[in-house]
């Protein structure tokens, strides 16, 4: 078996994601000859050609698309073991824990309060991150733990969901339809979410007819007056996705624990029958043998089970691997 550095994956890497010796080699900081003879070595080393070179272009050979994956794959998990290493060597190391801002089902505070009696503790850094970014901070070694919503790829992780609870829709109280005590999705046709999702699409995947690019979809509902023409940026805080909703330019659907805590005037929140329900769960990396982990899901788990009894939410089991989180 060839026994290949880190240094040559990454110059591998760097040549396939560029497909230029030049740009490689700058990229680099290192002259191109020298570069150009490393990756022959590798492709001697290996046994095939990874790249087909010609005066004018750069290729990646059946091989080469191989290692490109498997090598980004390697240096990834490299960088992540050297961050989780320099953390635990830390004279005071804590316990990261990645998660959105509000996305806690109330929780957090009673699970801090009780983790700190565990034998096992360690501070708690929190990491509060953006709409999709507890998995890159949990896989990349910047955060030992993760509370996010299912479901996720869970491929080499742990995972224990925490609870669920039910989402409402949030609407300016102008709309028409928050004289409605209860609604459904088809009621939201022609609404967008934050976004850009048509609403009533909440839980269908956005292709073919009725996905993101049906214009029956685009099309405002009789009801839901004008919509504003300013773009939108594609991840928001809280305060610009309520100053949104309050105007009218989109609808939103908050889990009952962030509903109540931001009542706002210009808001109401409504229940919709068929939008399922938001579960958190906490993911964590496999081979983590980690006692400050292991106590804080156990901690965890106690308080939601205290706090979200299994009759106040009976929803099926949660699915923790496909596709994307809906928050």
């Amino acid at each position: 078996m060839s026994d290949l550095h880190v240094r040559q994956l990454r110059y591998f890497v760097t040549v396939a994601e560029e497909l230029h010796f030049g740009r490689a080699a700058r990229r680099l900081d290192m002259a191109q000859p020298p570069l150009s003879r490393a990756i022959r070595d590798l492709e001697r080393q290996l046994g095939v050609t990874l790249l087909e070179r010609t005066t004018r272009q750069v290729r990646l050979t059946a091989a080469g698309e191989v290692l490109l994956r498997d090598a980004r794959t390697v240096l990834d998990t490299v960088a992540a073991a050297v961050r989780r290493a320099q953390h635990a060597g830390r004279p005071d190391p804590g316990l990261r824990l990645a998660m959105k801002a509000d996305y806690d089902g109330g929780l957090l505070p009673r699970i801090l309060a009780a983790y700190r009696h565990e034998t096992a503790a360690l501070p708690v850094e929190l990491m509060l991150v953006g709409k999709g970014e507890q998995l890159p901070a949990l896989r990349g070694g910047r955060a030992d733990i993760a509370l996010l919503p299912v479901p996720f790829d869970t491929l080499g992780l742990d995972a224990e969901p925490l609870l669920t609870e039910p989402r409402l829709v949030a609407l300016a109280t102008t709309d028409p339809l928050a004289a409605r005590p209860g609604l459904r999705l088809a009621d939201l046709a022609g609404r967008t979410l934050p976004d850009g999702k048509p609403a009533d699409r909440e839980g269908h995947p956005l292709t073919g007819v009725g996905g993101a690019g049906d214009p029956q979809q685009r099309k405002p509902a009789d009801d839901a007056g004008p919509p504003l023409a300013a773009a939108r940026p594609r991840i928001m805080d809280l305060a610009q996705i309520f100053s949104l909703i309050e105007l009218g330019s989109v609808i939103w659907f908050p889990p009952a624990s962030v509903a109540r805590r931001h009542p706002r005037p210009g808001i109401v929140y409504r229940p919709v029958d068929d939008l399922p329900p938001l579960t958190l769960a906490l993911a964590w990396p496999r081979e983590s043998r980690s006692p400050a982990i292991a106590a804080f899901v156990r901690t965890a788990t106690t308080v939601a089970e205290a706090a979200y009894p299994e009759a106040a939410y009976p929803t099926g089991p949660a699915n923790l691997t496909a596709g994307d989180g809906a928050a």
